[in-house]
């Protein structure tokens, strides 16, 4: 590794140890060490203050090294597909952290600890082994991203209908028999309900990119409707001799010419926040998919494209979760 490079990659070299070089590399700020076999880490992680990014998941860590809380400036943590159970208090220390990848552990609870994470907005629960959530779940306010798939989830936790920050909620693999509407849930922009034991899609806001049985359907007589709107838009303009992307458009609030439409719906206000969600998601995923995958190249023309890659991907990774436990 150049001498002041970054970030540094360990991953996949089966250490039971990390290399006690790598304590004195403080100008680091991310450090991937996924893929190995390590238990703990060594308390000397606290001197790496510069991490921002920190990489853990695929290893046989039993708990949350406590060295690991005291990396205050980290934004970005991946604890997933090890042996965890809970959260020590010390994790409340990570005020600063963004985005929290915990799948494929061993959580039969929630762990209240995250609760003291004022801006945490990307959560990674899948693979767990939750029936529910806390009443007090929507103390999460900036969370706008939310796995919890392959849960053993029997009803819709009602909690998450007063979480109006969400723009992500994944609930693939439960078992959820009904579904309310999701319609007060304004910011959702992605719902992927996938593998539940389900008779039709829930009801949802009108740019909500739906995964699951009968989606596709559903969206195709969406976007058909919205359609025939527009042309209706259209001809009306015609006959008052306007523009149909003049300021009649507007007035009447049907959909200009320009906005995005087809069977996928529409990504097109979709915050940046849900940019970065997807980033973080592709970045570790694509890693994954080197690893196992022999290095594949991806390029997405649109966020819609790079959202339905990460669920597809997402679904085979699942695969290597199970095979590694």
């Amino acid at each position: 590794m150049p001498l002041g490079d970054p970030v540094l990659d360990l991953s996949y070299r089966k250490f039971k140890r990390l290399p006690s070089r790598v304590w004195e590399l403080t100008y680091l700020e991310k450090l991937y060490a996924c893929g190995n076999r390590l238990r703990t880490v060594p308390d000397s992680i606290s001197q790496l203050q510069g991490l921002r990014m920190l990489a853990l998941d695929f290893n046989k860590l039993e708990d949350v090294p406590l060295a690991v809380c005291e990396l205050t400036n980290l934004t970005h943590l991946y604890l997933g597909s090890n042996r965890l159970m809970i959260l020590p208090p010390e994790f409340t220390n990570l005020k600063s952290l963004r985005c929290f990848w915990m799948e494929s552990n061993y959580f039969q609870t929630f762990p209240r600890e995250l609760y003291e994470l004022p801006n945490l907005k990307s959560l990674q629960m899948g693979d767990n082994r939750l029936k529910t959530l806390p009443r007090d779940f929507c103390r999460m306010e900036s969370l706008k991203g939310l796995w919890l798939y392959g849960n053993r989830f029997e009803t819709f936790p009602k909690v998450l209908l007063g979480m109006e920050s969400l723009e992500i909620l994944d609930l693939d693999r439960n078992k959820i028999t009904e579904f309310p509407s999701l319609k007060r849930l304004r910011p959702l922009h992605l719902f992927s309900y996938d593998h539940n034991p389900v008779k039709e899609p829930p009801k949802v806001g009108q740019e909500v990119i739906l995964v699951g049985e009968g989606a596709a359907e559903f969206m195709e007589v969406r976007e058909a409707r919205k359609e025939r709107r527009r042309k209706a838009a259209e001809e009306e303009a015609e006959d008052l001799q306007i523009s149909p992307c003049g300021n009649l458009m507007a007035s009447v609030g049907s959909y200009p010419t320009s906005q995005p439409t087809g069977p996928k719906g529409s990504v097109a206000n979709i915050s940046s926040d849900v940019c970065h969600l997807c980033s973080d998601w592709l970045d570790v995923v694509m890693r994954r998919s080197m690893f196992f995958l022999g290095a594949p190249t991806k390029i997405f023309l649109t966020l819609e494209d790079c959202l339905h890659f990460c669920i597809q991907t997402r679904n085979k990774m699942n695969v290597f979760y199970c095979s590694l436990m």
